[in-house]
């Protein structure tokens, strides 16, 4: 085989690609950074001639048309795994419907039970053997695009080669699409006082020789800054994000201790800047792995010392934690969160913890309830609840009685609000 000739046969233009979307069909698209912007920019093209079409993706940062304007009601509707800013502006105009999942299961449960006819993804230009890099993504994607009746890659110069289980052969593609595009960067988020708390209080609970999980936002962030003093920390994470980039460069990060995939930092999908797309770039240090792999909580816990930390937005007094709602409004979706909690937990000398600030809406309301709001969707079960961390400490829950829980979660709540906790804590017979 001629790979080039081969290469140049399967291009095609964006608007053919778009064209061969009809009625009642079924379109999965890489997620997030990796998200084909040519290809779903052009879909709300098709309004008029098309309907019921349902797209599967997940955290589209992009304004695409095909789900965000009313119009489009009735004719695309986006199916997502994990809700942004975009697919919550969706989900009230009727155009985006969550699909309830844990990361793990994104791509192997849909390939099994409602396979795309489509799979729309973003790759790095072919090499001289033929290969593509699906480069900041491979989360749900492979599991995909090896199900899909027809394989479109959007090939974009400016990704980052990365390595893993990121490559497809152009054998394995049908058709091309060539569209050079500036990459999704997620700008980093300054942590406020309240967050520097609480990472510095997270910093404490990760030991020398810890494997780490951490998310985004400005929690994450501060605790990578109160990292910088650790020694041999090792990354398996679903999120490669800049924060990890400043610890690899001040070797904290050096995987020395890990029992899988020692020496590498390991995760499905990266989200951030262009300081982390360079660092991701041919680096070898870097290992892509299915979410299947990376959120298996059997896999997880092969690693010594795994630490998780994912937020929340609130918490009950017997530890019901809901990450993914407010009351009855979507906010994100499950994710990795049960995953790597339990992952990490069932490491030897492991540890989940949940982090949150203890007030929300400028300090009016408690994010330490002492029942769940009507509705609220709870993502972590209180039995597989670890470390709590606010501001204001450490709540310790393992293997505690609701009424220790009672007693700990209150220390850690806004001082604001911990008499009317406790006073609701001895009217529900909590305490």
């Amino acid at each position: 085989m001629n790979m080039h000739e081969e290469y140049r046969r399967k291009c095609i233009s964006i608007d053919e690609a778009v064209g061969m979307v009809t009625s009642g069909c079924s379109i999965a698209a890489a997620m997030a950074a990796s998200a084909p912007p040519g290809l779903l920019g052009a879909l709300g093209r098709r309004r008029d001639e098309v309907e019921n079409v349902r797209v599967f993706s997940a955290l589209l940062l992009r304004e695409y048309d095909f789900f965000l304007d009313p119009s489009m009601k009735g004719h695309f509707l986006l199916e997502s795994w994990f809700y942004g800013a975009g697919e919550r502006r969706g989900h009230e105009l009727g155009t985006v419907s969550l699909i309830p999942s844990h990361g793990r299961d994104w791509g192997i449960r849909k390939a099994r039970f409602d396979p795309p006819d489509f799979f729309w993804g973003t790759a790095c230009p072919m090499d001289r053997h033929g290969y593509f890099s699906l480069s900041l993504g491979v989360g749900y994607e492979k599991d995909l695009l090896a199900v899909a009746k027809t394989v479109v890659l959007e090939i974009n110069p400016n990704l980052p080669r990365t390595y893993g289980d990121t490559q497809v052969h152009i054998s394995q593609v049908d058709y091309i699409v060539e569209n050079e595009a500036p990459l999704y960067e997620l700008p980093p988020i300054e942590p406020s006082t309240e967050e520097q708390a609480i990472g510095a209080f997270i910093a404490e609970l990760i030991e020398d020789g810890s494997t780490i999980q951490l998310g985004i936002g400005g929690i994450p962030n501060a605790i990578a800054t109160f990292l910088k003093n650790k020694k041999d920390l090792g990354v398996h994470t679903e999120m490669f994000t800049d924060g990890m980039v400043d610890l690899a460069e001040a070797g904290v990060i050096t995987g020395r201790c890990k029992t899988l995939w020692p020496g590498k930092m390991v995760g499905n999908f990266a989200l951030g800047t262009r300081k982390l797309y360079n660092f991701l770039n041919e680096n070898l240090a870097i290992e892509f792995q299915p979410g299947r792999v990376t959120n298996d909580p059997r896999v997880i816990a092969k690693n010594y010392k795994m630490v998780s930390v994912n937020t929340a937005l609130q918490i009950d007094l017997t530890g019901q934690v809901v990450s993914e709602s407010l009351g009855h409004l979507q906010y994100s979706g499950t994710g990795g969160q049960t995953d790597t909690a339990v992952g990490a937990q069932l490491s030897r000398d492991g540890k989940s913890i949940i982090a949150l600030r203890s007030t929300a809406k400028n300090g009016t309301i408690s994010t330490i309830v002492p029942f769940l709001p009507e509705g609220a969707k709870v993502t972590l079960l209180r039995a597989d609840v670890d470390y709590v961390v606010t501001e204001y400490g450490v709540a310790h829950l393992k293997a505690r009685s609701l009424k220790e829980r009672v007693n700990r979660l209150i220390a850690i709540a806004h001082p604001n609000f911990r008499e009317e906790l406790r006073h609701e804590a001895r009217r529900l017979k909590l305490e």
